[in-house]
């Protein structure tokens, strides 16, 4: 962020000028009809941090200026005529990261956060304005971590980076304050009276300290758990927010569809964890999977669409119409149709102590999180897909070496060409192919790993600390029991690929036989990496998470 002025003379950085530009007068009195107008007094609070932050405040007279809290006041910026508050919090509802205060009497013009979807919607240039810089102004936020939580954690605790992920990878602006390494933790650990003995320790707000919390525990902290009405019928309810999932809710919502999105993690999936993405249309220079999914999930609030994060699906109850999605023993939500886009995960190899060294030395995604956990040091990728690839070139640039462990021969059958030759053209990767782990070793935290040639039979044991796993997928399906027909890998079958019997086995009643994409259940679709026969690539699951809401229409019309 910035303490410069917001106005931006004609020679400041271009990024400043979007993070705050100043609306002209024409596009003020586009504003005016869709809100209202009131006259403030000098020191009054607009808006505060920790509190719900639903509404759009455009400054007419006067100026407002915007504080990060804390011991002492950082100021952000301040808003004079033209110049606008809000970040991403204001689609999405949830609560404030700063403090809004006028600083001298004035009047603003004030629009509620429907009112501002509909504009942002409708007006193509206000769109551009208003969005690109609640974008950047996140962004900002997050690079200087002036949020309303810190995280006191260690890097040798698999709890730590679980929240460093989750808070990451949700875009949540954070303070983390490392126990061995910085001089400050001891000092906050006591003022808290808590120990190193319960990092990770988050502390929200400066006031609620939370103990090694769950995904539950955490998002309910960091106000991301809103209520569902259980009794509200909605047109769809997307269970995962991947890039099949997202698009679904970003096209749903666009043509005006009533659309919930359960998420049980953070948006984006198993893309979400992937360092770069280089074959996907439109991003010639590549895009990391966490932004990717970043902009979908604020295109899908800004058409409308609910996403509901730490809210996992874990039972369709498929017996009657409209269907009902439990959460939880006492949580469900109804729809008249679903779109099954739950996703799939990484295979665990049976491996004795894999578990025991998940996050301290074994991990499934290759961030810059557990990017920094390993820097010059040695590692190992298991896998030969392009997430593979992705994450070997990805952590070739800090760590000493690359040890890239196939089952097969080589790559040249699971991964694109261009990720093949970045890996032969460098230098610190290593391919070791007809190759498996067979054994993990250490006391707190992985600290040697044995694996086996099996066309040899070597055995070569390393000290190696860090190995990340991206080997096959699983379909996140055991959720959905009996309800849909599925192969014998449980991934979820749709459309023609449904055999006779199935329809019959499953009392397929209609005159019709299913929709492209449409499961054993009617009105009941699956798309993306859950689906079987899906092509695994985001671009593939993002065209069939579009394409779907066009035969959502079909049975809601039905």
């Amino acid at each position: 962020m910035t303490d410069t002025d917001p106005t931006a003379p004609p020679n400041a950085p271009p990024r400043v000028a979007e993070m705050f530009p100043t609306l002209s007068d024409g596009q003020i009195d586009r504003l005016r009809p869709a809100g209202h107008e009131r006259a403030v007094a000098a020191g009054e609070i607009l808006f505060e941090q920790g509190q719900p932050s639903t509404t759009f405040h455009v400054v007419l007279e006067g100026s407002i200026e915007v504080v990060h809290p804390g011991v002492t006041e950082h100021l952000i910026t301040v808003h004079e005529r033209g110049g606008f508050t809000g970040e991403l919090n204001v689609l999405s509802g949830t609560r404030s990261l700063v403090r809004g205060r006028m600083r001298e009497q004035g009047r603003v013009l004030e629009l509620d956060r429907s009112v501002l979807r509909t504009v942002v919607v409708g007006d193509s240039e206000l769109s551009e304005k208003v969005m690109r810089a609640f974008i950047l102004r996140r962004t900002g936020l997050i690079a200087e971590s002036r949020g309303d939580v810190v995280l006191v954690g260690s890097r040798h605790s698999a709890g730590t980076l679980r929240v460093q992920e989750f808070l990451t990878r949700n875009g949540h602006p954070h303070q983390t304050i490392d126990v061995e390494r910085d001089p400050e933790a001891q000092a906050l650990l006591d003022h808290f009276g808590v120990g190193v003995a319960d990092v990770p320790v988050v502390i929200c707000l400066g006031t609620r300290v939370l103990k090694n919390p769950n995904i539950v525990e955490l998002a309910e902290c960091l106000g991301y758990t809103a209520t569902l009405d259980p009794t509200k019928v909605r047109d769809v309810v997307v269970i995962g927010a991947g890039p099949a999932g997202l698009a679904a809710a970003v096209y749903g919502g666009s043509e005006g569809l009533d659309v919930l999105v359960l998420e049980s993690a953070a948006p984006g999936g198993q893309a979400g964890s992937s360092s770069r993405i280089e074959n996907y249309l439109g991003f010639p220079t590549g895009i990391s999977g966490q932004a990717l999914a970043g902009r979908a999930f604020t295109q899908a609030e800004k058409f409308g669409a609910e996403v509901a994060i730490a809210r996992t699906a874990i039972r369709l109850a498929c017996d009657r119409r409209p269907y009902r999605i439990e959460l939880g023993p006492t949580e469900s939500v109804l729809a008249r149709t679903v779109v099954i886009a739950s996703g799939a995960r990484y295979h665990k190899p049976q491996l004795e102590a894999l578990e025991r060294f998940e996050g301290v030395g074994v991990y499934y995604c290759a961030t810059a999180v557990e990017a920094r956990l390993c820097e010059s040091n040695d590692v190992i990728v298991v896998g030969g897909a392009n997430s593979a690839g992705q994450a070997a070139v990805f952590l070739s640039a800090t760590a000493r070496r690359v040890y890239v462990l196939v089952r097969r021969s080589g790559l040249s059958d699971t991964m694109s060409r261009y990720l093949i030759r970045r890996i032969e053209e460098t230098p610190t990767i290593e391919l070791v192919p007809d190759t498996e782990i067979v054994a993990l070793e250490g006391a707190n935290e992985l600290e040697r790993v044995t694996w086996l040639n099996k066309r040899t039979g070597e055995r070569v044991t390393r000290a190696i600390g860090h190995v990340f796993m991206m080997t096959g997928a699983s379909p996140n399906t055991e959720w959905l029991a009996s309800c849909v027909a599925m192969d014998g890998k449980a991934f979820v079958k749709t459309g023609a690929d449904l055999t006779h019997d199935e329809l019959m086995t499953a009392n397929w009643r209609l005159a019709r036989s299913p929709y492209l994409f449409e499961t054993s259940l009617p009105g009941v679709f699956a798309v993306g990496d859950v689906r079987a026969s899906s092509v695994k690539r985001v671009a593939s699951a993002v065209g069939e998470g579009s394409i779907c809401i066009q035969l959502v229409h079909k049975v809601l019309a039905e």
